[in-house]
This record gives C-alpha cells, sequence and structure tokens, in this order.
C-alpha cells in the first residue's frame, strides 16, 4: 500500500478528537447538502425541459411545412397535401450530415466529421388552422380551430386528454365533433355533451354550425389552451371550399428530438418545393424555449455556487487537520518524508470525507427526487409554469458527471492549501512538542 495512503487511511479511520470529529461532520454535511441541491436543481431543470418540450411537440409535432407566403400562424393559404414530396420526407430513415466535433455538446476545434442523425421521420400528418367564434346561452369566445384528420396521432394525445374522448371519424357526426381545451370550457362553463355554435367568416359572409363538446384536454400550457380547439379536418375544408386534397400545412413529428434542427434544414433543402417553407417549432413559438434555457443559466447558477461552498469548506477543513497535526508532520519530516508524501496523506483523508459527503448527497438528492417524481409534494403555479407540480427527470449520466467533476475539481483545489506544509519545520514542532 501506499505510504500517504496507508497514513491517511490510519489517521482517517481512529480519530479520536471530538472537536476533529465535529468538524470531519460538518465538512461532509456540507458536502451532501451541496450535491444534493445540485441533484434536485439538476433533476427539476431537466424535468422542466423534457415535461414541456414533449407537451409543446406532442401537440404541435416537431416541424411545419406551409406555403412560403404565409405571414401569420394562422393565415390560411392552402397547399397541396397530395404531393410525391411529402412521400419522400414520411420515408426518410436517417439523415448523415457533416458536423463539428463536440465534447458533451459543446462544438471544439475546426475539424468536421460525418455524422448521422439519431432517428427519421415519424410521421407527416396535415393540419388546419383557422380562427373562429364561439357562442352558447351565456358566452361568446374567441378562439383558434385546428382541423385534424383521422390519421393524426391521437394515441400520443391521449396524456392530455381530461374528459370524454377525441373525434370519432367512423361515421359522420365527427363533422359536428369539437375537442375543447379545459381553460375554454371553464370560461364558457362546458361539460362533454354540451352543444356550442361555432361562427366563421369567409369573403365576408358568416359560417355557422351547431358542435358538440365531446372531448376536454389540457397541456397546461396556457398560452395555447386559452384559445385552441380541436376539430375534423374537412369542416374547414369545407368553410374554405377546398379538395380533400388542399391542406394549410404538413406537421412533420421525428423520431428523435435531438434532430430538430438538422431534420428542418435537410427536409428545407432536399425534399420540399421552392413554394413551400419549412419551420421547427422552436423557431415558431420561441418565447417558451428561450425561457428553458434560463432555467439551464439557473441550474449553472446553483451548481458553481454550490461547489464553491464545498470548495471553502473543504479547503478550511484541511487547514484545520494539517494544523492539528503539525507534530506528526515534523515528525515525518525529520525521518525523511517528502514534502509532497506528506501532503498527499491530508489530500487521500480529504478525499475520504468527500466521498462519505458525496455518498451521503447522493441518497439525499436522489431520495428527495424520487419521493418528487412520486408523490409531488412540490406544487407549482400552472399559469406561470406550464406546470402544476415540479417535475423531475434524472438524468444518470449527467449525476455521475456531478459527483465525478465535484470530487475531482475539490482535490484539484485542495492542492493549494496543503502547501502550508512546506512551512512547518521539524526542529520546532518536535521542540514545541
Amino acid at each position: 500500500m501506499n505510504f500517504s495512503h496507508y497514513v491517511a487511511k490510519k489517521i482517517a479511520f481512529t480519530e479520536d478528537k471530538s472537536f476533529t470529529k465535529i468538524i470531519i461532520r460538518i465538512a461532509m454535511a456540507t458536502i451532501a447538502v451541496s450535491l444534493a441541491v445540485m441533484i434536485m436543481a439538476s433533476a427539476v431543470t431537466q424535468g422542466f425541459k423534457k415535461e414541456i418540450t414533449e407537451k409543446i411537440f406532442g401537440f404541435w409535432g416537431h416541424i411545419h411545412i406551409t406555403d412560403s407566403n404565409i405571414t401569420r400562424f394562422f393565415e390560411v393559404v392552402p397547399i397541396d397535401g397530395d404531393i410525391a414530396e411529402f412521400d419522400e420526407i414520411r420515408n426518410i430513415k436517417q439523415v448523415h450530415y457533416d458536423g463539428e466535433t463536440s465534447f458533451m455538446g459543446t462544438p471544439f476545434g475546426k475539424k468536421t466529421i460525418e455524422m448521422a442523425s439519431y432517428g427519421g421521420v415519424a410521421g407527416v400528418y396535415p393540419y388546419i388552422i383557422k380562427p373562429g367564434l364561439v357562442t352558447t346561452k351565456k358566452n361568446i369566445h374567441g378562439l383558434l380551430l385546428k382541423g385534424l384528420d383521422k390519421n393524426y396521432k391521437w394515441a400520443a394525445m391521449e396524456k392530455f386528454l381530461v374528459d370524454g374522448r377525441f373525434i370519432s371519424y367512423d361515421s359522420d357526426s365527427s363533422l359536428q365533433e369539437i375537442v375543447l381545451s379545459q381553460n375554454i370550457a371553464n370560461k364558457l362553463v362546458l361539460k362533454t355533451g354540451d352543444k356550442i355554435i361555432l361562427s366563421f367568416v369567409k369573403n365576408n359572409v358568416q359560417w355557422k354550425r351547431r358542435f358538440t363538446v365531446t372531448g376536454i384536454y389540457n397541456t397546461g400550457l396556457e398560452e395555447y389552451d386559452k384559445r385552441l380547439a380541436l376539430i375534423d379536418i374537412n369542416v374547414l375544408r369545407e368553410v374554405e371550399e377546398w379538395s380533400d386534397h388542399e391542406v394549410q400545412g404538413m406537421e412533420v413529428v421525428l423520431d428523435d428530438i435531438r434532430d430538430l434542427d438538422i431534420m428542418a434544414d435537410y427536409i428545407y433543402y432536399e425534399n420540399v418545393p421552392s413554394n413551400l417553407y419549412v419551420e421547427s417549432i422552436r423557431s415558431k413559438f420561441p418565447s417558451i424555449f428561450e425561457w428553458l434555457n434560463l432555467q439551464n443559466i439557473n441550474e449553472r447558477v446553483i451548481t458553481n455556487l454550490m461547489i464553491l461552498v464545498g470548495l471553502i469548506n473543504m479547503a478550511t477543513v484541511l487547514l484545520i487537520l494539517v494544523l492539528e497535526r503539525t507534530r506528526m508532520i515534523g515528525i515525518l519530516k525529520a525521518l525523511g518524508a517528502g514534502q509532497w508524501q506528506i501532503r498527499k496523506i491530508f489530500l487521500f483523508h480529504a478525499g475520504y470525507i468527500l466521498l462519505f459527503g458525496l455518498l451521503a448527497g447522493n441518497v439525499i438528492g436522489l431520495g428527495l427526487a424520487f419521493l418528487q417524481k412520486k408523490f409531488g409534494f412540490i406544487k407549482l403555479d400552472e399559469n406561470n409554469y406550464y406546470l402544476d407540480t415540479a417535475p423531475v427527470f434524472i438524468d444518470g449520466w449527467h449525476i455521475a458527471w456531478l459527483n465525478v467533476g465535484t470530487f475531482f475539481l475539490t482535490l484539484l483545489f485542495l492542492v493549494i492549501p496543503t502547501m502550508v506544509v512546506a512551512r512547518i519545520s521539524p526542529l520546532k514542532t518536535i521542540r514545541f512538542e
């Protein structure tokens, strides 16, 4: 066994001074709390990103293809939904491209390498979005109607359904069915089974039809829940006097969200004709994604603060350990031990403290994360945070990097306070004792 390691192990596990024990326990507790806070900050931030992006992409898809002349989100300009290019997009399995070398998502160097997408296209679905007016016996409310067909990814939408069902395309009744958000239903005091009147304006002529509320959904994204309802796409085709193959846009759903930017560029440059425009949902609704990026900044600030607390704490503890062992240091120097050998004794000792602190921090942090995931005891204002409870997503690799990074960064920093060993004179310490 290494000499420094052997001595460190002896003094670490046979410490009999009560003051030193208290200091070491405080150090372990500080490291444990710091890591637990970092784990919770990471888990909640990752949870926010995962839950909210899943809601957005689950409801809106990943990429929209529309007429290139559209200037507003709900401007109704038809495109041909049956062109061969859309079949080509449906058949995309993987895309190869030249990418930058990177580490953990951060590009470095100037070298480019051939890379491949994580997946391909899962589906392409037509849609039409048009403003309308809903009228009940007591209320009037403006909204956006999103028309979808029977092949839409309704199974993926089930998690948003609060009451009732989605549109049934097995009969003609689908042309009189509507799915409202819980936000709209509450404002208009509606429930499943209630009747409403929808009004549209086309060429200065008002178009009205009676609909039955068959379902109520809730995504928690108030910005969209307060104005969006779902109906059969053929209703809006009838209003616009379009043919069966005309749509406002095509919604592309990907196998993997990480391919969003690559696929959007690939489809735009390689697949669609020049009269069509391709836009990712990240570009279409930037405000939410900018808000999510702010959460990353918050996580980094918390992590840096906790690491700083740990560094200061461990440096203080190490200095106390060195000062309490001055006689031992003097004797070891007198016996011929080198400066670095003695400094490594205290680094190994600090390493033991760190390991026990990190172990406790993992138990506390992961324990709290699992409890939050199971019971959701941290509640949020859904109007401000898009969710009613703080979401948790535990990324094993990220947690591992937090542990490894904290351990080695702290040990590297502790090399500095061990330099005080060089100032200790063996003659003075032995004579003093």
